[in-house]
């Protein structure tokens, strides 16, 4: 039989309406593989167990027409998302006792849907690099071999859901921070279109490359929580797209998003890198479902290529000029200091021409593609990373190219604004997740996520489990067995 942390989240709250479960029980369970494999995996920098207990126990006192569909499930917040009262480094040691006076707007979304946080998650440094492995937390391990990254920068998000301490999380992707610890750790990463989910209620935009966004297991538990952080706020500075009707869970229940034209391609943009056999086996692989669903799918160039990567570097060396205590800049890690002394040489007047350049290249990018509706290629140049590979040169700017190579399609996504999901269709020969990107038009985020959802369903389904997930066991909470069996 099924323990709880084996069903979905839509399951786990089906379960709490019918009666099976109570917040509270879904809570202490998932609290107790928190506890016993939190620190294996870094999944978390600070665990919230008392307040979410109080935060159970208020969700179960909610009367049956007050929920919505993920109400009383436990989920967890990254680390650079601000949560009032509650620790939140940035991934830092130089904010290691930050505690925010105020929550992100998608944060008070969350606790409004019910959902219940069970704490923090580990993230890289300011969110400036692909994998999390700091001074604060415990490093974020890829569940489904310990020896290897979880990625980053919502490494501890993917780390989490990946071994069964939460159902589904919230992240951020500003270069792919979602989709690459998603492809890593065999997971669901959804990067929304620009706009569609506040950044708020503080922070400059950031020119618009990061967004939040969920992470889950399955298509339709993280259109689920898109419902929930999709949500209309005043003073943003990007018009949201309008949602579907029936919302994102509605469309990725119909998995109908009509016949398509998909275009494939796996020249990396922006590196000029080989690519991994298994990479580029997991894109064939998508894209003969892909056409047994009945869609077209068709070789294209790359949108953009290598010349673009001066352009995108010089804007990625700025966002990590967040603001830092003078007297606390030592406590950051090379990496991040490096990031910041290239981006404290840039001018205004460089910074500026360099935006309108890069929207100039995305315009011609998008009418080398204006035929498709959407693009499937790699999520990234290789399937696996080792833990502390990236940093072992000793070089920062070693360290930085690295993460180039290694990921040469999620940032081209984030600087165009269109909606990009990562979605675990392939395995290497030793049974590790194999990701694969697929991308589409801004603001059609509803035929994205139908098209994902369909892809799943035409896959056989993905919500596969590394060993870790039976290294906790634990009776049935209500001693009779809840929904259905682990695949």
């Amino acid at each position: 039989m099924a323990e709880p942390h084996d069903l979905t989240a839509l399951e786990q709250a089906a379960a709490i309406a019918g009666g099976e479960l109570s917040s509270v029980e879904l809570v202490e369970h998932h609290l107790t593989r928190v506890d016993a494999l939190g620190d294996t995996v870094g999944a978390f920098v600070t665990v919230t167990g008392e307040r979410a207990r109080a935060a159970a126990r208020a969700a179960d006192a909610v009367p049956a027409d007050g929920r919505g569909p993920l109400h009383g499930v436990p989920t967890a917040i990254k680390d650079l998302t601000l949560t009032a009262g509650v620790r939140t480094t940035f991934g830092s040691a130089a904010f290691a006792d930050f505690v925010p006076p105020v929550d992100a707007d998608v944060v008070r979304f969350m606790a409004a849907a019910g959902l219940v946080s069970l704490g923090k998650t580990t993230t890289s440094e300011l969110g400036c690099s692909l994998y999390s492995e700091g001074l604060v937390a415990p490093p974020a391990r890829n569940p489904w071999d310990l020896a290897y990254t979880a990625g980053g920068s919502s490494g501890g998000a993917a780390a989490a859901v990946a071994a069964g301490l939460v159902p589904v999380a919230q992240g951020s992707d500003g270069g792919g921070s979602l989709r690459i610890p998603a492809s890593l750790c065999g997971l669901v990463g959804y990067k929304p279109s620009r706009g569609l989910v506040s950044g708020g209620p503080v922070g400059s935009g950031a020119y618009g490359l990061p967004t939040n966004g969920p992470i889950g297991r399955t298509v339709a538990d993280v259109a689920a929580l898109l419902d929930v952080l999709a949500r209309p706020v005043p003073g943003e500075p990007y018009l949201a797209p309008a949602p579907p009707a029936g919302g994102w869970l509605g469309a990725a229940r119909a998995a109908d998003p009509g016949r398509l034209r998909v275009g494939r391609f796996t020249t990396p943009m922006l590196a000029d890198e080989p690519v991994h056999p298994d990479c580029v086996a997991a894109v064939d692989r998508a894209a003969a479902l892909l056409t047994a669903a009945g869609h077209e799918v068709v070789d294209v160039p790359a949108p953009l290529g290598p010349a673009v990567w001066p352009l995108f570097e010089i804007v990625w060396y700025v966002l990590a000029l967040a603001p830092v205590p003078r007297e606390r800049e030592s406590a950051l890690l090379p990496l991040t200091r490096h990031l910041r002394a290239r981006g404290a040489e840039i001018s205004a007047g460089t910074l500026t021409a360099t935006l309108g350049e890069l929207q100039a290249q995305v315009r011609l990018g998008v009418r080398r593609t204006a035929g498709c509706d959407l693009l499937l290629c790699p999520t990234l140049a290789a399937p696996q990373a080792p833990l502390g590979w990236f940093a072992s040169g000793g070089d920062p700017a070693e360290d930085f190219d690295r993460q180039r190579r290694f990921s040469p399609y999620c940032a081209v996504f984030n600087v165009t604004g269109d909606p990009s999901v990562s979605l675990p269709v392939g395995v290497t020969a030793e049974g590790l997740p194999v990701g694969v990107l697929l991308t589409g038009r801004y603001g059609d985020d509803a035929r994205l996520i139908a098209t994902a959802a369909q892809l799943e369903h035409f896959s056989g389904g993905w919500d596969r489990h590394p060993a870790i997930w039976r290294a906790v066991g634990s009776a049935n909470v209500n001693g009779s067995g809840v929904g259905r069996s682990a695949p």
